[in-house]
């Protein structure tokens, strides 16, 4: 009980630090990217922003639906990214949090705080007053249409990640093998193996 607090503590603490890094990354890249920019191109880094979240969520939902099943096939026959895939699946809870909650949450976020910059520039190009009516039907308008693709993709994403689950993991888990046999960057560790480690060691 304790072992398993103590991990629970130490995830907790180490996705609060990664969330604050990416949220901060996020953060001046998207403002970067809409400093000086027309209203227009706002609008599209807007919705990126909106993509990014709702893909991310998709992948999050993909992992919980999977089975590692049809992997473990894929892995007796030496598939690239089969095993990759399993071990996705196995921290389906950490894979989704950070995809889901993370990702999705930041997305959310500096989606909301872009849409407001975009807001200032698109008042300034028509020259709209800060308490005006139309200021606010638009602002009303952009906020709801924002809302809406965010909903909605997420409702859509979900659909399919659930339905295509096993293809949605296996691509993840293909990205993952590149980065490992090219890179060395190992994403997701594989718990068992340490374990038995640990075991033989005793």
């Amino acid at each position: 009980m304790k072992d398993t607090f103590r991990k629970s503590i130490h995830w907790s603490v180490g996705i609060a630090v990664i969330t604050f890094v990416l949220a901060a990354i996020f953060s001046i890249v998207s403002t970067y990217l809409l400093n000086g920019v027309t209203w227009a191109v706002g609008m599209v880094i807007v919705f990126v922003i909106v993509l990014i979240g709702v893909f991310f969520d998709m992948l999050g939902v993909a992992a919980t639906a999977a089975e590692e099943a049809p992997f473990h096939a894929m892995a007796s026959e030496k598939v690239k990214g089969a095993k990759q895939s399993i071990l996705i699946i196995r921290n389906a809870d950490r894979f989704a949090n950070f995809c889901n909650d993370v990702i999705g949450d930041i997305s959310g976020i500096i989606s909301g705080t872009a849409s407001a910059i975009v807001l200032i520039q698109l008042s300034i190009r028509l020259n709209l007053k800060e308490d005006g009516i139309y200021q606010f039907i638009i602002s009303i308008l952009f906020t709801s249409i924002v809302a809406a693709l965010t909903v909605g993709g997420k409702s859509i994403g979900k659909t399919i990640a659930i339905q295509l689950s096993t293809y949605i993991i296996f691509q993840v888990g293909k990205v993952f093998y590149f980065l490992e046999s090219r890179f060395n960057i190992k994403i997701i560790k594989d718990n068992r193996e340490k374990k038995k480690k640990k075991t033989k060691r005793k």
